[in-house]
């Protein structure tokens, strides 16, 4: 009887904490003077945000959403209005300005990247990008047996990756993972950076997997096209502050490959905390991004 109270309690005091139970309470350890329960629970998805957006804040307050209200434990935030989205706007060619905003804002937040490990951001730092490959692919139910096997032998195509880009020198920082136009809003003529659920602590040049591929969608060009080039070099012009020009050039091809690996460990780490029928539903993005690295390692 005493058990059912235990769990009874247990389960009210996760309720507290803005958590919720994942599984069977278990009793692994017993003896006539003590026990022991295993609680699986499961973390809300992208909590840490609202503590991401207060450290950032403290060095570019003009550059994040204003927060009302924040309960970290549950990972709620209550914002100001933001303005209107850049995509709304439909004028691509702000991307010179916001790119060059973001990136500075990046060599700024350098100096918290300890902070934002602590407050629960992902590390996806390239010391540990091999390691969570591995990881990722372990958890890979869905991909054919052939393809997993091509993705097991690249493991150390990923660690000669990362390792060419540690060498160039460009320090690891907050990387927002998701950086497109309905992500950024317009105000008073400033940008504000919103949506730094999907945010990690990892090389600052994997932002550009996600934010030049939705470019180029909405300029109708293709990925690999040269006009791009002017947007891309307003994001690297800030980073030839630390690196030779040429260097931060030739950090880009790692980059964005190793980026999509990181948006695919992003997409599992949040499917992890679904229930079944979520991860079903989203299931294929982590594989999307698999394929496409074999594709640009072939």
């Amino acid at each position: 009887m005493w058990l059912l109270g235990a769990n009874a309690w247990v389960a009210g005091a996760l309720e507290g904490l803005g958590t919720e139970l994942s599984g069977e309470i278990e009793q692994p350890y017993v003896r006539p003077w003590s026990t022991v329960l295993r609680v699986p629970t499961r973390r809300p998805a992208l909590a840490h945000e609202p503590a991401t957006i207060e450290i950032l804040a403290r060095r570019r307050p003009n550059s994040l959403p204003r927060l009302l209200a924040v309960d970290r434990v549950r990972g709620w935030m209550l914002q100001a209005d933001g303005g209107v989205r850049l995509r709304d706007l439909g004028e691509p060619a702000r991307w010179i300005d916001v790119l060059a905003l973001y990136a500075d804002l990046q060599a700024e937040a350098v100096r918290d990247a300890d902070a934002l490990l602590a407050a629960g951001v992902p590390d996806r730092r390239l010391d540990r990008l091999p390691e969570l490959y591995e990881g990722l692919l372990r958890s890979q139910d869905r991909i054919a047996g052939d393809e997993l096997r091509r993705l097991v032998d690249l493991g150390p195509t990923v660690s000669q990756l990362c390792e060419e880009l540690a060498g160039i020198g460009v320090p690891e920082t907050v990387q927002h993972d998701d950086l497109h136009s309905g992500n950024v809003f317009v105000q008073e003529g400033g940008y504000l950076f919103f949506d730094w659920g999907d945010a990690c602590v990892a090389h600052p040049f994997f932002s550009l997997h996600v934010a030049m591929r939705v470019l180029a969608y909405e300029l109708g060009v293709d990925a690999a096209s040269n006009e791009l080039t002017r947007f891309r070099d307003a994001y690297l012009e800030p980073w030839t502050r630390i690196a030779s020009r040429a260097e931060v050039v030739r950090a880009l091809r790692p980059a964005v490959v190793l980026g999509g690996l990181a948006r695919a460990m992003g997409w599992q780490a949040f499917l992890d905390t679904q229930p079944p029928e979520t991860r079903d539903e989203y299931a294929d993005t982590v594989g999307d991004r698999l394929a496409e690295f074999l594709a640009e390692s072939a």
